[in-house]
């Protein structure tokens, strides 16, 4: 049940992020959280919002295949900020069955399989965390993909208020805000990375790709994205649903 009703802040299409985080803290104080990966806007939503409450809950998830530097970055963030990193975890009953059915990279063979391993490490644990909250910040940009480029800064998802604060920022904005604020940077950017999720399934890019490319790189005309933030459509989001249950009913 959720705590507070579901009022998106007043003409939020022209608040700043460090507004609209405000708004967040004041409004939903601990049933707030931010949702990261440490990637770079992720790090500049964590800057904005410990510049303004010291105790905002950081949410990030650990879905057994992380790159080590990723593990780096939560001690950076407990260091340089004094802030508790809530580290969420897939459910192993169904990380077992999914392993034991399909293989340990069942992601290489089929895009359904694929998804099935984001749902199953990623979207479930996540789905499973945020019903602490009534209100979460993601770091999606709307310059990061054709996928993300009419994102909204606050929106009414799954039954609470989720908000982009960074949504209409540039590549420059963002680079320039990190610069300035000597903000903590994954390390795997200096070795060509421009998205950055689980180990297996990221590779750094090729000058003139774009800054997805990296993700799931072997997938052809693909969503290169998880379901947490744009749901799949159509034939392999009904693959996805028969496989899942398959797991879940066994």
């Amino acid at each position: 049940m959720l705590h507070w009703s579901l009022t998106l802040p007043t003409d939020v299409a022209n608040l700043s992020a460090q507004e609209i985080l405000a708004w967040a803290l004041r409004t939903h104080g601990k049933r707030f959280a931010l949702v990261t990966s440490f990637q770079a806007e992720g790090m500049a939503l964590v800057d904005i919002a410990a510049r303004l409450d010291n105790s905002v809950r950081v949410v990030t998830l650990d879905t057994g295949r992380l790159p080590e530097q990723t593990f780096g970055m939560m001690e950076a963030v407990r260091e340089r900020y004094g802030l508790t990193v809530e580290v969420v975890f897939p459910d192993a009953a169904e990380v077992e069955q999914m392993t034991a059915r399909h293989g340990v990279n069942l992601f290489y063979n089929d895009l359904a399989l694929r998804r099935l391993c984001c749902h199953v490490r990623k979207t479930r644990p996540l789905d499973r965390k945020l019903a602490d909250f009534d209100c979460w910040a993601a770091g999606l940009r709307r310059a990061q993909s054709a996928e993300r480029s009419s994102i909204e800064k606050a929106e009414i998802q799954g039954g609470r208020i989720k908000l982009h604060p960074l949504a209409d920022w540039t590549d420059q904005q963002l680079q320039e805000y990190l610069s300035r604020h000597e903000v903590p940077h994954h390390p795997l950017y200096a070795r060509g990375y421009s998205s950055i999720g689980c180990a297996p399934c990221t590779r750094a890019i090729q000058a003139g790709e774009d800054s997805r490319a990296g993700r799931w790189w072997w997938e052809q005309d693909a969503s290169k994205e998880c379901g947490i933030h744009v749901s799949p459509e159509g034939k392999v989001q009904r693959t996805l649903d028969v496989l899942l249950d398959e797991l879940l009913i066994h």
